[in-house]
């Protein structure tokens, strides 16, 4: 399968339909993505309004390239048909599936966008927010070594799980599951964006959250205002300590001596090709970034 290029995911913000004012400053945001809402954020009798702007909304994105991407109702819902119908034709770079449990919801997803000719541009993002979805995550993930499935991301739905479990509220009992779903993510190929964090005031708080979701192998964060798109930004970009053994690594594979062989010694550490692969696309991922 054909790697698709690089597109940083460091901070994703949920911005609701109903919300005009916040709409208003999508120009202004430098997070790498944004969902416009028409799920949870949104009041039933405002729905269908909601939906009926999100032609404008994409059409009105700003020049500074983000992804645009739309939340719609569960497709179980009396919304949710008609929400992927509108959304679809204002051709989105991605919409978001809540409530999944099985492949088989990507996959009716999927056979109604092919069926009323969606191009291949628009992609899935799936919330993972239910005990079924966690027991089925392994079978999920496969769709997205199909590209005609359209996978593309995963989203947890921390605040669902912790309703739907009855745990307590508190990230150590959420731990697990992460793992699960970032283990699944990269066996799928898909890039994966953890829970919100609630309390948006507490920075120091939310700073800490990145940077362990960001050592725990996580892609970016999912956000619920402005306040919070630097703080993921920083957590989720290369540190300048890790740019500099990176450039180490691949300076150290370029020199005469080292042509062909498939470990060296580097500062005293044995560093092999896969090393040097992982050096290379952190260099990337930073030139893209502008790290």
């Amino acid at each position: 399968m054909a790697q698709e290029p690089y597109s940083p995911r460091r901070s994703v913000l949920y911005i609701p339909a109903s919300n005009d004012k916040a709409l208003a400053k999508i120009g202004s945001l430098t997070c790498d993505a944004i969902i416009i809402d028409l799920e949870d954020a949104v009041l039933p009798a405002d729905k269908k309004a909601a939906r009926d702007k999100v032609a404008g909304i994409l059409a009105a994105r700003p020049e500074r390239r983000c992804e645009m991407v739309v939340r719609i109702n569960p497709l179980a819902s009396e919304w949710g048909t008609h929400d992927l119908l509108a959304v679809a034709k204002a051709e989105p770079d991605g919409i978001l599936l809540p409530k999944i449990g099985t492949p088989r919801d990507i996959l009716e997803a999927g056979d109604i966008l092919d069926d009323n000719f969606a191009p291949d541009s628009v992609k899935l993002w799936a919330m993972v927010e239910t005990p079924r979805a966690l027991l089925n995550i392994g079978a999920i993930a496969e769709l997205g070594r199909d590209p005609a499935a359209r996978l593309n991301c995963f989203v947890a739905g921390t605040n669902d799980l912790v309703k739907a479990t009855g745990i307590l509220a508190d990230r150590r009992y959420l731990m697990p599951w992460l793992m699960q779903l970032v283990l699944a993510a990269r066996a799928g190929g898909l890039d994966v964006i953890d829970g919100v964090a609630n309390d948006f005031r507490d920075l120091d708080g939310f700073a800490r959250e990145c940077a362990e979701a960001a050592a725990m192998g996580f892609d970016g964060k999912s956000l619920i205002h402005p306040a919070q798109i630097g703080p993921a930004n920083r957590a989720f970009s290369p540190s300048a300590e890790a740019l500099a053994g990176a450039r180490a690594i691949r300076d150290a594979f370029a020199r005469p001596e080292n042509a062909g062989k498939g470990v060296i010694a580097l500062d005293g550490k044995m560093v092999e090709r896969l090393h040097l692969a992982e050096a290379e696309k952190l260099l990337a991922k930073a030139a893209i970034i502008g790290a």
